[in-house]
């Protein structure tokens, strides 16, 4: 527990609008989306500027006060409640620094705080002609701070990077409440380490991300959906190649698809439709984007799914004619995660392994876990161009879930040690949290990880910052 007299002064720091005790306003940013874990904290703050925050961090770690910040409360892996582990924690919520600062058309750049949604800043972008090119599902929810502490990745990796790709610039607040200011939106600076590569996919561990300055890059004038049926993995990443070298290297993206997800977004989701008018046991969808118009690459489009078709390198498939089309098609993409919880609880992991290493790991992935646990459905879907794959594992008809779900770490390394094999990552694009913190002790090579651990000492030598995060907490 938190001394009361810790709590009086740092909600004084906060100032009237700034800080809670109330349960009921915090209760909703104590659940995971999945509902695997429930935080619990006496005090949650929520600063509307740096130099508050700066404060508030300064007195935390003069008392040893730990410390979890939190953006959108999207994330998947315990990473941003607080009052998981050992220690008590005061949750600091960036939702009142949300705003989109600047735009910069001719830098192609955006400068906003860390609680602004990833939402609001595409738009701002759409408003200067310009695209922000990071898209996901919970985009109207998660934000700038919590995408840059989890290295997001998105839908259009492929083209054009994650969020350590994304960006430029970043001010926040350290350990010990000094403020690190490296707004910058210089492309090229060789004047030593690039420090805020440390807070890019540091989950908070090292500080806390206030504002960022993000690349921008034109806008995409013309779109081309695709929703393709193939009859395996390999034959998506067959299509992926050709298109790549057929359209110019103009494709944005390529999702992976099972028929079985397919058909779990079909039965829960209304309004959806499989755009065939037959099953196929995979589907690939497809994205070709130009930021210029150009005639030639709708035929060139049309022309390629015809010969697709003749070399039997797709057995059907449909462009999208209008917005509309090509929203339904994502749509079916978009709640492959939404349809599986109206079936109940799955075990889900967030992987990737190497592009051309795709196909091969999800025949293996599935013949050793179905002989391991027989029965068991599984979902692998996602992002093919850059080979994170949301693999989820569904428990078997004649298993009650709460035992399945009982089984969750020891599937987990089952299927980590899979991805293992193939020289991939037990995280993808979801972060390690809290609830992975043990598989990274386990996987990570050693001198990477006492590496993480030296970086952390120096910083942050208290442990105040998201102390139950990354490292398993000893």
């Amino acid at each position: 527990m938190i001394d009361k007299k810790h709590i009086a002064a740092i909600g004084a720091l906060a100032g009237p609008k700034g800080a809670t005790t109330d349960p009921d306003i915090i209760a909703p940013h104590l659940v995971e989306w999945r509902d695997k874990y429930r935080g619990q904290t006496q005090l949650m703050v929520m600063p509307d500027k740096t130099e508050t925050l700066a404060d508030i961090v300064k007195y935390c770690n003069a008392h040893k006060i730990a410390i979890v910040p939190q953006g959108g409360n999207t994330g998947l892996v315990g990473g941003s409640l607080p009052g998981l582990g050992k220690c008590s924690e005061i949750l600091v919520s960036l939702k009142r620094m949300n705003t989109v600062l600047s735009v910069d058309a001719t830098d192609f750049s955006v400068v906003a705080e860390a609680g602004t949604p990833i939402l609001d800043v595409q738009k701002a972008a759409q408003g200067h002609d310009r695209l922000f090119p990071l898209s996901l599902a919970s985009e109207g929810s998660c934000t700038v701070g919590g995408t840059i502490s989890t290295n997001a990745g998105g839908v259009h990796v492929g083209r054009y990077g994650s969020m350590r790709a994304l960006t430029l610039g970043i001010e926040a607040v350290l350990p010990d409440g000094s403020i690190f200011n490296d707004l910058s939106p210089l492309r090229k600076n060789n004047t030593g380490y690039d420090l805020k590569q440390l807070l890019i996919g540091g989950e908070g561990t090292l500080g806390i991300i206030t504002k960022a300055t993000l690349k921008l890059v034109p806008a995409e004038v013309q779109t081309h959906t695709c929703w393709l049926a193939v009859d395996s993995p390999a034959s998506a990443l067959n299509l992926l190649s050709d298109a790549r070298a057929k359209t110019g290297d103009r494709v944005s993206v390529i999702e992976l698809i099972p028929d079985a997800g397919l058909k779990l977004v079909l039965k829960h989701i209304a309004g959806a439709r499989n755009p065939l008018s037959s099953d196929s046991p995979w589907y690939a969808l497809l994205e070709v984007a130009s930021s210029s118009s150009d005639p030639a690459l709708s035929d060139t489009v049309g022309t390629m799914l015809e010969n697709w078709l003749f070399k039997g390198m797709i057995t059907d498939g449909a462009i999208a004619q209008n917005e509309i089309q090509a929203k339904a098609m994502w749509g079916l993409r978009e709640n492959m995660s939404a349809a599986q919880k109206h079936e109940g609880p799955s075990i889900k992991h967030d992987i990737a392994v190497p592009v051309a290493s795709v196909p091969k790991f999800l025949d293996i992935a599935e013949e050793t876990i179905n002989a391991q646990y027989p029965g068991v459905k599984i979902i692998g879907f996602g992002h093919l161009g850059d080979g994170n794959i949301h693999y989820d594992i569904m428990p078997p008809a004649h298993e009650q879930p709460e035992d399945f779900m009982a089984k969750w770490e020891s599937i987990n390394r089952f299927v980590h040690d899979i991805v293992n094999t193939f020289e991939g990552s037990i995280s993808a694009e979801h972060g390690i949290g809290s609830m992975k913190a043990s598989d990274l002790a386990h996987y990570k090579d050693p001198t990477s990880l006492a590496m993480m651990h030296t970086i952390k000492k120096v910083l942050d030598p208290n442990k105040i910052m998201n102390p139950n995060c990354l490292f398993l907490n000893k």
